[in-house]
């Protein structure tokens, strides 16, 4: 019989390994010495540590999923429990338990951060639905809706997966969100395309008045008509656009013709006019030789003879017509000016006023000057101060008054 640490081969060559619970038959061996069966089965239990190593080096340095390191402990352990082998099974059995605790942690970790990964997940799908949501009530800029709505379910499939029925439930409210908006953005073009059609209807009643309107001769009263035309047409909105563009053309095309037939026949007007505007510019710079004015009676009589003289000459180009309207207005206010300064100095009322100022004056300061006599021989040195004062003020005031009285002269 030979002996081992970890196994014997009987004398009837029965191989045996020795465990915590006893020994137990492992094989036989018939030929050959007893030290060549221990090694040959501690090969064998070499073997079965190697595959014990390889398992070890596989769930701690790789992400072996759970199930399958679990899987793979279970056959190791089995194979432990009924290895034909020699060497320390117990060992062996004690390290595939320390991979079993690994592993169990590990799938707790593995179902957190899955748990985890399906909050986070779901949070996501949530903030896409409420997105999708506000979008589908409140967004009035519909290609700018519709394309975020699209990113949005891109968005939603990028996501992980979360449970079956929450992701049911966000997924129905999506759709729904989508519907709405689809729904709600075609009620709107219908609304906008019944509302270009009402646009267009007005712009066309527009239109068929102006070219109702495009051979007028009456300019003036036309031309106003025109320009109330063209605010119908802007406070109208706007039609579909080939509708607007088409309505344009003709509506300018309409205005366009009455007023190059009015400019045309102004344009002649204004030829024919150019001779009384030359009489006109003689008047007006013969008008001007009366400034400065110094008789307003001469002034006003020669100015009425150049009025005469002004409306015989006629009308002139619209272009002249306010600055020499205007040369002419500058020099009878002049004249209206002299003449409220002439009826001032000549109103008797006025000069009687002035007058009667001037006296009283005067009287006032006669008094005070014998006051102030009387005064200086009593010695009363503060009555005379007071009367002297007084003078002083109401000779200063006669001065004035008396300018004015002056000017009735």
């Amino acid at each position: 019989m030979s002996t081992d640490p970890w196994g014997r081969v009987d004398d009837d060559g029965t191989v045996y390994v020795r465990t915590a619970e006893g020994e137990r038959a492992v094989g036989s061996w018939q030929a050959g010495e007893p030290e060549e069966a221990l090694a040959y089965f501690h090969r064998k239990y070499d073997e079965l540590a190697g595959q014990v190593q390889l398992l070890e080096q596989r769930v701690r340095g790789t992400d072996l999923a759970p199930a399958q390191a679990e899987t793979s402990i279970a056959k190791l352990r089995e194979a432990v429990a009924d290895a034909h082998a020699i060497g320390d099974l117990q060992a062996l059995t004690a390290r595939l338990d320390g991979l079993t605790e690994l592993v169990a942690q590990r799938r707790e970790e593995v179902k957190a951060a899955r748990e985890q990964a399906r909050a986070e997940a779901r949070a996501i799908k949530e903030r896409i639905v409420a997105e999708a949501e506000r979008i589908a009530e409140e967004t009035t800029h519909w290609k700018s809706g519709g394309e975020r709505l699209r990113q949005l379910v891109e968005e939603w499939k990028a996501a992980d997966r979360i449970d079956r029925v929450t992701e049911a439930a966000l997924w129905k409210r999506l759709s729904a969100a989508r519907t709405a908006f689809a729904k709600r953005r075609k009620q709107y073009f219908a609304g906008l395309d019944e509302q270009r059609e009402g646009v267009r209807a007005e712009k066309e009643r527009i239109v068929a008045e102006a070219e109702a309107l495009a051979g007028s001769t009456d300019w003036g009263p036309t031309a106003a008509v025109y320009r109330e035309l063209m605010q119908q047409w802007k406070s109208a909105g706007r039609a579909s656009r080939e509708a607007e563009d088409e309505l344009w053309a003709r509506f300018k095309a309409a205005q366009d013709q009455f007023f190059q037939a009015r400019s045309a026949v102004f344009a002649e007007r204004d030829a024919s006019l150019a001779a009384n505007a030359q009489v006109k510019e003689e008047l007006l710079a013969e008008a001007e030789k009366i400034l400065p004015v110094t008789d307003a009676r001469t002034a006003r009589a020669a100015l009425r003879h150049l009025l005469e003289r002004w409306e015989a000459a006629g009308p002139v180009p619209r272009e002249q017509r306010d600055r020499l309207e205007g040369g002419l207005r500058r020099v009878d206010e002049a004249v209206r000016k002299a003449e409220d300064a002439e009826w001032k100095r000549s109103n008797p009322e006025a000069r009687a006023r002035a007058q009667s100022t001037v006296d009283q004056l005067r009287t006032s300061i006669e008094q005070l000057e014998k006051r102030l006599s009387k005064a200086q021989t009593a010695g009363r040195a503060k009555d005379v101060k007071e009367a002297e004062e007084a003078l002083i003020a109401r000779r200063s005031w006669l001065e004035e008054a008396e300018r004015t009285l002056a000017e009735f002269s």
